[in-house]
């Protein structure tokens, strides 16, 4: 999930000297994301292409955008900025709080979301619930995305800033217009397939700076050594992780880990954010729909080694990040992390492509959110309520009109966010917010039939002010979580009240026939509706897909436990 914002850096210092050959490459880059932006254009003559890719694209594209749209800036410099502090309870992360959920995601919930052929999460909850259920998550969500587009555009220009000396405005200006240029022209298709290019972009810079930042400090085991006689073994210990919840009992911290992080927080994102799934709707068939967070969780898994390392790695050959580790006055955040290693380990030319990898990273993650914002706007808020009844063509006018909305909006956020110094607290306290009640509230109504549209309704509302308040109380002293401690108690707060007051609203209603309900409950869809037809071949087999992440996730805790 994503974490850490870059601090301002003042006067810019640690500039990394770009020289031509390094703009020539990042130039070359964006010519290349626009230009698929101006081929998507050729396939969209309906608001369906534009927001949904026509349902036509593979497995594998979705897969990678899956976890591509994940990838921003909070999640790339964020994530190593975590492995710079807490080492390998950063971990965490990804094999507790994300693969599981991923798992859930596929086997589970795939099959009613594609199956009942919605557009959005928010038009699934309409029909199980009510239009009220719809409108107010459509709202929730479209809040939600500006406020983590504008997080990733801040995130930009704050390193644009530091690497390249681009006052910040001008580098939040100029990230979102690029944006807005490939999403306005391609829709979702071109989103997608930029987030495909941005993968592997992102992945070739970060394995050379991994590589070669432990070849600097001695391997592996240059590292544990260089990290011990530093008196920092905790970041060699994945568990309690007190350091990284914040959570003084080393038994709460294990539980604020595997519930707060691994259930409650990872479930709510992971399953129900329409950015991520919105990449599953646009696949071309059920099968390959289902399959799609399983192919997204393999290098889900594997990312986290070329993400969280290279945070180990600036925690003894930075010496600024070490002088934070000795409790000593320092110039650099943790936060600082990649930009450093960047200026530390890379030549000139092999810089442009890193450059890229990060401007791929910020581009990824704000086209994610700005992408699933114009669908849920068109579909869920427009179309089905603001202006039903139009034809195709007007929904998309107003899908390409939301988008050039959705991106200003974001630029604003982004001068928002610039108040955060940190903005762990922030993206996870956003998630209690708007991801953690409307987890309980979708799965409650689909193994519960009694559920009631108000039921709904008031649990979704219910949740999402019991983490608003759990936030509050942090901020003004009452609690004093630090942390993830807040997030994790906010989400855990957030789910037993959309529970129990759904539950209790329901007591006193009507729930819908179960005619109606038939797709939408567990219990009320035959087992051959819910079956999602096999494709040929193992390797697309969703168990053996499951297990292999699963494995895949384990092996990660037990290699760091034997090594």
């Amino acid at each position: 999930m994503p974490a850490v914002l870059p601090a301002a850096l003042a006067g810019a210092p640690q500039r990394i000297d770009a020289h031509l050959v390094d703009y020539l490459l990042v130039a070359f880059y964006f010519v290349v994301v626009l230009g698929i932006g101006l081929i998507a254009r050729r396939s969209v003559s309906s608001s369906l292409d534009f927001l949904l890719s026509g349902r036509s694209l593979p497995a594998w594209v979705t897969g990678l955008a899956f976890v591509s749209a994940n990838l921003g800036a909070t999640e790339l410099l964020g994530q190593a900025a975590n492995g710079a502090q807490f080492g390998e309870q950063a971990f965490h992360y990804y094999w507790i709080g994300a693969i599981p959920a991923m798992v859930f995601l596929a086997l589970v919930m795939m099959p009613f979301y594609y199956g009942s052929k919605v557009r959005s999460v928010p038009e699934f909850l309409g029909r199980r619930f009510d239009a009220k259920t719809q409108r107010l998550q459509g709202v929730l969500f479209a809040v939600a995305s500006v406020l983590l587009a504008g997080v990733n555009l801040y995130a930009m220009a704050i390193v644009v800033n530091a690497l390249l000396g681009w006052p910040t405005w001008l580098a939040i200006v100029v990230a979102g217009v690029i944006v807005l240029a490939y999403t306005f022209l391609g829709g979702l298709s071109a989103a997608i397939y930029n987030e495909v290019l941005q993968f592997f972009v992102i992945v070739v810079t970060m394995v050379p700076i991994t590589l070669v930042g432990l070849h600097r400090v001695g391997g592996w085991d240059g590292l544990v050594g260089r990290l011990t006689a530093q008196g920092s073994t905790e970041m060699l210990e994945p568990f309690p992780a007190q350091e990284l919840t914040g959570i003084g009992s080393s038994i709460g911290s294990t539980i604020g880990v595997v519930l707060g992080l691994g259930f409650v927080t990872s479930f709510g994102y992971w399953t129900t954010n329409f950015t991520e799934v919105q990449r599953a709707f646009s696949a071309r068939n059920a099968s390959a729909a289902q399959r799609t967070p399983l192919i997204a969780a393999i290098p889900k898994a594997l990312v986290a080694l070329v993400i969280i390392i290279p945070g180990m790695v600036a925690a003894v050959l930075i010496p600024g990040i070490e002088s934070l580790k000795q409790g000593l006055p320092s110039d650099v955040t943790y936060n600082d992390a990649v930009p450093m290693l960047l200026r530390e380990l890379l030549p000139n030319g092999f810089l442009g492509v890193a450059l890229a990898g990060l401007l791929a990273a910020f581009m990824a993650g704000m086209a994610a959110n700005v992408s699933s914002f114009n669908t849920v706007f068109t579909y869920d808020l427009w179309q089905d309520w603001l202006r039903p009844g139009r034809d195709d063509a007007h929904y998309l006018r107003v899908g390409r009109a939301v988008t050039v909305i959705g991106t200003v909006l974001a630029i604003g956020t982004a001068f928002i966010a610039a108040g955060f110094t940190n903005i762990m607290d922030y993206i996870q306290t956003l998630f209690s917010f708007f991801n953690v009640p409307l987890f309980a509230v979708f799965v409650f109504g689909l193994f519960w039939k009694k559920l009631t549209g108000s039921g709904g309704f008031w649990g979704l509302v219910s949740g999402t002010l019991g983490a608003v308040t759990i936030f509050v109380l942090n901020q003004v002293g009452v609690l004093s979580l630090s942390g993830q401690g807040s997030s994790f108690l906010g989400g855990g707060v957030a789910t037993v009240l959309a529970v129990l007051v759904g539950w209790v609203v329901s007591r006193g209603g009507t729930p819908k026939p179960e005619a109606e309900l038939n797709g939408l409950v567990w219990s009320l869809t035959p087992a051959s509706v819910r079956a999602v037809p096999r494709e040929a071949g193992w390797y697309r087999s969703p168990a053996v897909l499951s297990v292999l992440v699963l494995a895949l996730a384990v092996a990660g805790y037990v290699l760091f436990a034997v090594v």
